[in-house]
């Protein structure tokens, strides 16, 4: 991959990391089991960062593609 191209990716994603500050996804864990039934329940777990850490992804993409020479 050129450099130029990995630079655009690290600032694309450093922009949606501004945007969206995380994600939330749910798991099924299993509490009892009795012969044919079986109680679930639904865990909900928060994945976050902060909006500096999609700051800092931008810039150091925008770096990266001055940095390269122009072909």
């Amino acid at each position: 991959m050129k450099s130029r191209t990995i630079g655009i990716v690290v600032m694309v994603i450093g922009i949606i990391m501004m945007v969206y500050t995380g994600f939330n996804y749910v798991t099924t864990e299993r509490v009892a089991k009795i012969g044919p039934i079986e109680i679930n329940q639904e865990k909900e777990h928060q994945v976050q960062w902060t909006p500096i850490l999609g700051i800092i992804l931008t810039v150091g993409g925008v770096l990266i593609m001055i940095s390269t020479k122009k072909d």
